[in-house]
């Protein structure tokens, strides 16, 4: 099977987004874990005055996590699926949250440089064909010095990691995408786990990128060393 790229993985995550709340509300720390990955951010004052982008929003999950950890900053919310952004906007929300449809790759011509002061970036850059242009995009929408921080799949390199990975997907996850005829998407979540960077490589690539005081946290559960929060500042230069 082919990892699905673009409009293929927007249609499945389309079709997917009926079910999608229920089936990660079943797993256990889904929403605690992007707490803590908003509260990484360190926005200080309850984010006030600060401007943040919620870069793969999906129904709102990481949306909802970053107004808990920011209550007072102004937080736009981004996916490339008209379906899981149906499902966020349909959530109630207050004057400071908004919600823009688009794909990474077209940002650039939307939104203007320098625009944010934090973005946080939920479960996206191994969904991505090219994740090193995504993220010298996202260095360029932050402020100088501005915070990111990325909640991902990224297996630690253990031969036991990835074993576990394995081993729900199998047993849990898999089946329960078949359940809601979502087959295909939850076949890709596997493989696009298992093909994208380590938690180190992906660390590098983030210093790759132009980020500086890049740090790799991990997270509790049966996402140890599956799951990890990314944290580091935007340099002035590449």
């Amino acid at each position: 099977m082919t990892l699905l790229r673009g409009d293929a993985l927007s249609a499945a995550f389309d079709h997917g987004s009926a079910a999608y709340d229920r089936l990660v509300a079943a797993s256990p720390g889904y929403h605690a874990h992007l707490r803590r990955s908003a509260r990484r951010l360190g926005l200080p004052d309850g984010g006030s005055g600060l401007r943040v982008l919620d870069l793969g929003c999906g129904t709102g999950a990481s949306t909802a996590a970053l107004l808990a950890a920011a209550p007072y900053a102004r937080i736009t919310g981004v996916d490339a699926s008209a379906g899981m952004l149906e499902r966020a906007m349909a959530k109630s929300w207050p004057e400071s949250v908004d919600f823009v449809r688009a794909p990474v790759e077209e940002l650039a011509g939307r939104l203007e440089t320098g625009s944010f002061d934090a973005v946080f970036v939920g479960y996206l850059f191994r969904n991505l064909a090219d994740p090193d242009k995504a993220l010298d995009l996202v260095r360029g929408l932050l402020v100088p010095g501005g915070r990111l921080a990325v909640h991902e799949y990224t297996l630690g390199g253990s031969a036991i990691h990835r074993a576990v990975w394995n081993a729900v997907c199998a047993a849990i996850i898999q089946p329960a995408g078949r359940l809601t005829g979502d087959a295909e998407l939850y076949r890709h979540l596997r493989r696009s786990v298992g093909e994208f960077d380590t938690a180190p490589a992906f660390a590098g690539r983030l210093r790759q990128a132009g980020f500086r005081d890049v740090r790799v946290l991990p997270l509790p559960g049966w996402q140890t060393g599956i799951t990890h929060t990314f944290v580091g500042h935007a340099g002035e230069e590449a």
